[in-house]
């Protein structure tokens, strides 16, 4: 069957495994980079160097976000105009969307390199983590675009209806990553650095397996020169529904900043260290239902475009019940091993970083069975181009309501206010979220009817 007519006619529960099995797999193994590199850091460096990274991560998230903007954005338009037996013009988005990546990566590239020993002060860097977060980042910086090709041009591949492929180019980049980590960090030697070089290098090889999908392989879209030149309308298409996950991400940028500060404040470097790890475990626990997002976005996308609105309706529920069914798992691991966990990270068992880590990750990860809730259901409303809500859903979690928790709970409730601040905004976020998709469900039903 056409990758395409799949989309609007297969049985809806077959059609969403199929995409979003390999997107899962495909996410969990790219969580493996930020997992990797800490493990290998921790063990292979010190937990100074966990510290970081950790205060690194903000510069890239900055770096992913700009692949999200053009990538993700320019996924749903393709979703949608395919739905509507628009190829060529599928094509033109192509062709913006890689000449955009090129333009707003070296953007980044060039303002990180130049503000990042400022940035990394206001991120949380302390004195004795300054030399080796600046290690680590300026690789990272200096490879964003490699990495911006790879991963944002992904998201088309998967989107024309192909997720075995897009599965593919992640598996290996994280493969490679993993091989590079050890050898750079125990065989010569390159501490931190080598960490970023792993990353870079594995990451360069996915934009290389892309760039020959979409101009030599078997791919329903092609790279073509003449869709180079940037048009302003694609761009706007693209910006405009991009800028969700790009505005989430830049806030889970500002977001980290604060908790640093937070933690530098009542727990030091040793509770950042804390929370990088575990962020790494929550990422572990929420890639998967990216993944189910990522696979759902293309059939929810197609039919919507095609007016099939009981198709639509039936994906969005489905997506929403294996996303539940896995953060409640996640949920229960935490809960159960928080030492155990925690101690994959770092040599020994009777560190203070065991100690504090295993009480935070337990406090802030007690929402997690609520979480895929509403993560899918924001990206319901991004898949069918309702970019405004989309923005306001996810920024609920990430901002509007974390952010004040952030601030007031410290001064109250010292480190503990850190660790209770995200699952009160994950609790608070799901209520505001299941107001808008009721609304949202009832309008399918009409215009159904």
């Amino acid at each position: 069957m056409d990758r395409s007519k799949q989309l609007g006619e297969e049985k809806i529960g077959k059609l969403l495994l199929k995409f979003s099995i390999p997107a899962i797999v495909g996410m969990l193994v790219n969580a493996l980079y930020n997992i990797v590199d800490r493990i290998f850091v921790g063990k292979g460096v010190s937990e100074l160097a966990i510290t970081a990274i950790t205060v690194a991560f903000p510069i890239s998230i900055i770096i992913m976000a700009f692949g999200m903007l053009v990538g993700i954005g320019a996924a749903a338009t393709v979703s949608i105009k395919l739905g509507q037996k628009r190829k060529d013009e599928a094509e033109e988005i192509l062709g913006n969307a890689f000449t955009l990546i090129i333009i707003v990566s070296l953007g980044v590239t060039i303002l990180g390199l130049i503000f990042m020993e400022p940035l990394l002060k206001i991120f949380g860097a302390s004195e004795a983590a300054l030399p080796l977060a600046k290690q680590f980042i300026s690789i990272i910086l200096i490879g964003a675009l490699l990495q911006n090709v790879g991963f944002g041009l992904n998201n088309i591949i998967r989107s024309e209806g192909n997720p075995k492929m897009a599965m593919s180019t992640m598996l290996i980049g994280a493969i490679l990553n993993t091989i590079f980590n050890p050898i750079f960090i125990f065989v010569m030697h390159t501490g931190v650095r080598g960490s970023a070089l792993a990353t870079i290098v594995s990451q360069t090889v996915c934009s290389i397996w892309v760039i020959q999908y979409f101009t030599k392989g078997k791919s329903t879209l092609k790279l073509k020169t003449k869709n180079f030149k940037l048009k302003k309308g694609i761009v706007r298409q693209i910006f405009s529904i991009g800028l969700s996950p790009f505005l989430m991400q830049l806030a889970a940028s500002v977001i980290t900043i604060i908790l640093n500060k937070g933690l530098a404040t009542y727990g030091g470097d040793t509770a950042i260290a804390a929370m990088g790890i575990i962020n790494s475990v929550s990422m572990l626990i929420l890639m998967p239902i990216f993944g189910i997002n990522q696979g759902a976005q293309p059939i929810i996308g197609f039919n919507y475009g095609a007016k099939n609105f009981a198709r639509v309706k039936k994906a969005l529920k489905l997506a929403i019940l294996a996303a539940t069914t896995i953060s409640t798992t996640g949920f229960i691991l935490v809960e159960l091993f928080p030492r155990q966990i925690i101690g994959i990270f770092i040599s020994g068992t009777g560190s203070e970083l065991l100690s504090i880590g295993s009480r935070g990750i337990r406090i802030y990860l007690m929402m997690l069975p609520i979480i895929g809730f509403q993560i899918v259901s924001s990206n319901y409303f991004q898949a069918v181009g309702k970019a405004k809500i989309s923005i306001f859903l996810s920024l609920s979690r990430q901002v509007i309501v974390l952010l004040p928790l952030i601030i007031i709970l410290p001064q109250i409730l010292k480190l503990d206010g850190v660790w209770i601040a995200g699952p009160s905004s994950d609790f608070i976020a799901s209520l505001i979220t299941g107001m808008f998709l009721i609304r949202e469900l009832r309008k399918l039903e009409n215009k159904s009817i």
